[in-house]
């Protein structure tokens, strides 16, 4: 078997024996989930190694050549997201085991893994119909999730975010049937090329296709104005599901860097980086309204939910004009905003289970079991969260600063990340002092008795935000080293069609 089949395959074939009755919701069960997320980070990690030499690794499924059969695709951005979905994952299935979420409902663990095979194969398929397939498969066990554990509210939430995604679906789909009728090929490749070769007639019908298809990606990541679904949904539902849920806007960040760059590149005559006109402002609003909705939660769950918009509103940023060096501030960036949104999460939980009545209210309560533990630990994911020094979020705001300062949206750019982390700094800082400050009644009551409170997971979480900052010079290279294959597809387009093909 080709060690591209392992992220995807390895979780098939679990999540479909943790369906079995004998093992759905037993310890054979857990220990079968907890191996195969092992595995999965294993192959990960090999993947990454691979990948990081520089070639690009293809896969033809049943030996059936590009375009006409299904290819997945390895290269440095692939192997990236692989990586970091397997790292995250194995953090939230720790976290869900030692607290027992999984217990609460039949299929958590079958809902796991196919989740994770969704979004494995998003990430390292190689043409638009089957990512349509992933993003489904995705899509569908995280359906399962949100209602994982159930609860009226969490019941309301999970229908408003299924109806928010099957319109996303039905819209994705009538993108990929609009530029399969123009180009007649849904391999990305493929697609790249024919686009590049289009004749005039066909441009306005392509744009369209290009401009949905990206409006698609866009209210994956929660792209405002089309974010509204987010907050309610991630809130709702058992934080450390929220935790995994961090990196789903990610994916989309991902399919608009893969497809622009990919597909709707420099070659690709008028429709040539179709989302550029209006994504940097949708990006900067999202920024901010990310970040006051940090400032007025409530409850903080909530206030985790409006950080992953306001980080990925940061990260889109620097996506949006589909510049090299911005690109390159992106991708460092990326991989914290996912840490720090989950770190927050599986925080919030934490916190809530050890302030039992309050629960994660931001209001003031009794003391509480390891606060000053929890302490530091919300203390870690403000920090991250914010983007404040010492940790890889400063590192990358920095990135994202330098590289746009050249751009002539550049005061834009940077009165939007600069007053955004003002408003970040409030939020939190107010959020804290309410926790750890403030008690109810002005006494400090007796301790209570709480349960054990497992805390490795998001330590590990912290570890990995760590590495990140520790290690940002090779990270950053490798970011570079990732960028510039973005930005040069002729050895995608290579390394999937034959070097024979991209001759004009």
């Amino acid at each position: 078997m080709n060690l591209i089949m392992a992220p995807i395959l390895v979780p098939a074939v679990v999540a479909a024996l943790t369906v079995l009755r004998i093992s759905r919701n037993t310890r054979l069960g857990r220990y079968l989930s907890i191996g195969a997320t092992v595995l999965t980070l294993a192959s990960a990690l090999a993947l990454f190694a691979q990948a990081s030499g520089g070639a690009i690794h293809t896969y033809q499924l049943g030996d059936w050549p590009a375009p006409f059969g299904i290819v997945l695709v390895l290269d440095r951005l692939a192997a990236l997201m692989v990586l970091l979905t397997s790292l995250l994952a194995l953090a939230v299935l720790a976290h869900a085991v030692l607290t027992g979420l999984d217990r609460r409902g039949w299929h958590f663990h079958p809902l796991f893994q196919f989740q994770l095979l969704g979004l494995n194969g998003a990430f390292l398929t190689g043409d638009l119909f089957n990512l349509f397939v992933f993003f489904e498969v995705l899509l569908i066990a995280s359906y399962g999730l949100l209602l994982h554990g159930q609860g009226a509210q969490r019941l309301q939430a999970g229908v408003q975010y299924v109806v928010v995604n099957l319109v996303g679906s039905i819209l994705f789909l009538i993108a990929v049937g609009i530029l399969y009728g123009v180009t007649g090929t849904l391999n990305m490749a493929d697609m790249a090329l024919r686009i590049a070769q289009a004749p005039a007639g066909d441009q306005p019908l392509i744009r369209v296709g290009a401009q949905l298809l990206t409006a698609v990606f866009a209210l994956k990541a929660a792209l405002l104005p089309l974010h509204l679904w987010l907050p309610r949904a991630y809130s709702s539902t058992s934080a450390p599901v929220a935790a995994l849920f961090a990196i789903l806007t990610k994916v989309g960040v991902y399919s608009i860097l893969r497809v622009t760059t990919l597909v709707f590149g420099a070659e690709a005559g008028v429709v040539a980086w179709a989302p550029s006109g209006w994504m940097l402002p949708a990006a900067l609003l999202s920024l901010l309204a990310g970040f006051i909705g940090v400032l007025a939660a409530r409850r903080l769950r909530v206030l985790a939910a409006f950080g992953v918009i306001g980080s990925t509103g940061t990260l889109l940023a620097a996506v949006a004009p589909f510049d090299r060096a911005s690109t390159v501030a992106a991708l460092y960036y990326l991989p914290h905003s996912v840490l720090a949104g989950a770190l927050m999460f599986l925080t919030a939980d934490l916190i809530g289970r050890a302030r039992a009545e309050e629960d994660d209210r931001l209001v003031p309560g009794r003391p509480f079991a390891r606060e000053g533990q929890l302490s530091l630990l919300f203390l870690l994911a403000a920090i991250a969260l914010a983007g404040l020094p010492p940790l890889s979020g400063f590192v990358g705001k920095l990135l994202i600063l330098s590289a746009t300062a050249v751009l002539p949206a550049a005061p834009w750019i940077w009165a939007a990340i600069l007053l955004s982390t003002f408003l970040a700094m409030l939020g939190l800082a107010r959020a804290g002092s309410v926790l750890f400050w403030k008690r109810a009644g002005g006494e400090a009551s007796e301790r209570p008795r709480g349960k054990a409170i497992p805390t490795a997971p998001a330590w590990g979480v912290v570890v990995l935000i760590g590495l990140l900052t520790a290690l940002a010079g090779p990270a950053t290279r490798y970011a570079e080293a990732t960028a510039g294959q973005l930005f040069a597809p002729q050895a995608y387009i290579a390394a999937v069609l034959g070097i024979e093909r991209t001759a004009p």
